[in-house]
């Protein structure tokens, strides 16, 4: 007979079990788990060996697996021993075929099944003595569907706070789900700034899943500053709310273009168009053609446009260069993204921008970086390189850490030097 059987259980305790594993349980010569897990079988006969410290109840398993004539372990856990739990403890310590694995429903099975959402395209992620890290990459790239399991530091709260000090352009419902299939359990649905300073029991798991709610209309345009609006305040790519060109490079690269009265500006690779609609607020005399390739970006385009109520954005659907053709000729030049044209969209660039123009390029990567520099080298062009590497501080739970955002090198050309 297999030594130890690992046995998941629920809040509802030995009454969730099936009756093989009551008697797994009765015959057990040693039983493990934590005070909880233990507290729901006070009458059994054999040995307990507490779970407060992993490393010494591991040791006391192996000595009793030496010293026991016959004997049978069973080890008590939450929900399924493998899913972020002892279970992968165990098989670093034992050997496969000493130990049988019975799981229970996982708190995050409970969890969707209660809230009614199919999970199989959820992303699970524990944040139990674990870093936040993987939490944040899944916000910034916009997964629908997250569970978290929480600690007694990364609780839902610090959770909430933390999202609230990214400033993501995305919205999530936060769902707290405590003591699931127990007497007191509790599923409740807030918004993540109402979660701030509140308190849940320790056996909590978060669901988050992301709300495409409509933006707020702004009723008051004089209440926005006059630069660098807020990411959270444009519409956003579902699958990539982070593929927009941040509060704070855009703000630089405004500054590099050196935007003046009546002129003419396109922004190449517009995206949401947050560069092209930001130039359209500085310079309401100006007009600002957004160029950009994909249909859906378009669409973006004219929802922020309307959401800010700007009107002298135009926005182009087509690839660069051949869609610039009808353009008129342009003073200043932002070129967000080339699609892979970069070259082209230069050497088009440069046969069409005013004599005393500028051009700003914002570049993510080295490869496009070297293609750009060397362009310029070999036509004379007056250039600038600044590279971004920029931090924003977030909270973690009571206290505050800086999370870079991706480094950005930005170029300015002109053919003056002034």
């Amino acid at each position: 007979m297999t030594p130890i059987h690992v046995i998941g259980i629920g809040l509802a305790g030995g009454q969730g079990l099936q009756p093989h594993l009551h008697t797994l349980i009765d015959q057990a010569t040693v039983l493990v788990g934590s005070e909880r897990h233990l507290h729901y079988f006070p009458l059994h006969p054999g040995k307990r060996i507490a779970l407060t410290h992993f490393a010494q109840g591991l040791e006391a398993i192996q000595q009793h697996l030496d010293q026991a004539l016959n004997p049978l372990v069973v080890v008590l856990t939450s929900g399924d021993p493998l899913f972020f739990g002892f279970g992968r403890l165990l098989l670093q310590t034992f050997a496969a075929d000493l130990l049988c694995f019975h799981p229970y429903l996982s708190s995050v099975q409970i969890a969707f099944n209660r809230l009614k959402v199919p999970w199989q395209d959820a992303e699970v992620i524990s944040v139990h003595g674990r870093s936040l890290a993987p939490l944040v990459t899944a916000w910034q790239k916009g997964v629908s569907k997250i569970a978290v399991l929480t600690d007694h530091n990364n609780t839902p709260a610090a959770i909430a706070k933390l999202f609230l000090g990214l400033n993501l352009p995305i919205h999530y419902e936060f769902w707290v789900c405590e003591n699931l299939e127990g007497a007191d359990e509790c599923i409740q649905k807030f918004e993540p700034q109402n979660l701030i300073n509140l308190q849940f029991s320790a056996l909590n798991v978060v669901v988050l899943l992301r709300h495409n709610r409509e933006k707020q209309d702004i009723s008051d345009l004089a209440s926005l500053p006059i630069l660098g609006l807020p990411d959270q305040a444009f519409y956003s790519f579902v699958d990539r709310p982070g593929l927009m060109t941040k509060r704070e490079i855009r703000v630089l690269a405004l500054a590099e273009l050196q935007l003046q009265e009546h002129q003419i500006i396109w922004d190449i690779g517009s995206g949401t168009g947050s560069v092209a609609i930001e130039a359209a607020r500085m310079v309401p005399s100006s007009q600002v053609y957004a160029v950009e390739k994909t249909a859906l970006g378009t669409q973006l385009i004219h929802q922020n446009c309307q959401h800010f109520q700007v009107n002298n954005v135009h926005i182009v659907l087509g690839e660069a260069p051949a869609v610039l053709n009808n353009l008129p000729d342009p003073h200043r030049i932002f070129i967000g993204g080339s699609g892979g044209h970069l070259q082209e969209i230069l050497n088009y660039c440069q046969t069409r921008l005013d004599p005393s123009g500028v051009i700003v390029l914002s570049l993510a990567t080295l490869e496009n970086f070297y293609t750009a520099s060397k362009w310029f080298d070999t036509s004379h062009w007056v250039v600038e390189h600044l590279q971004i590497q920029l931090s924003r501080s977030v909270p973690i739970a009571s206290m505050t850490r800086l999370t870079p955002l991706n480094p950005v090198m930005l170029i300015r050309a002109s053919r003056n030097p002034n």
